[in-house]
């Protein structure tokens, strides 16, 4: 079987599951979520950081300092929302719409040497 037919034969079985492949309302909320909790908590880890700068009191740096690492956390939280719905989005492309790394670009089927 050659891979135009094994291609074409999992083209018809997929369609065949009906599998949705348009783009879900999610997955550009959730991109737009991530990139805010991203942004969020960057500013908000260095404000606090600033405002750590000013104190002289241990305890007080240590508890800026568990702030600052929260935010950072909240940055890498969005950093994962915004990567899963971007792979999603990628994941969710019809089949025909992907590129073909095995066959050479300006290649036809039809074409034989």
């Amino acid at each position: 079987m050659s891979v135009e037919e094994r291609r074409e034969r999992f083209a018809k079985d997929v369609s065949a599951l009906r599998l949705r492949t348009g783009r879900s309302r999610r997955d550009g909320a959730l991109r737009g979520l991530g990139a805010l909790l991203m942004a969020a908590g960057i500013v908000a880890a260095l404000s606090v950081y600033a405002g750590s700068l000013a104190q002289e009191d241990l305890r007080n740096i240590a508890s800026y300092q568990i702030l600052a690492t929260a935010m950072l956390a909240l940055t890498v939280a969005g950093a994962a929302l915004y990567l899963a719905a971007a792979v999603t989005a990628v994941l969710r492309r019809p089949q025909g719409d992907r590129e073909q790394p095995d066959r050479p670009a300006g290649a036809s089927a039809d074409r034989r040497p």
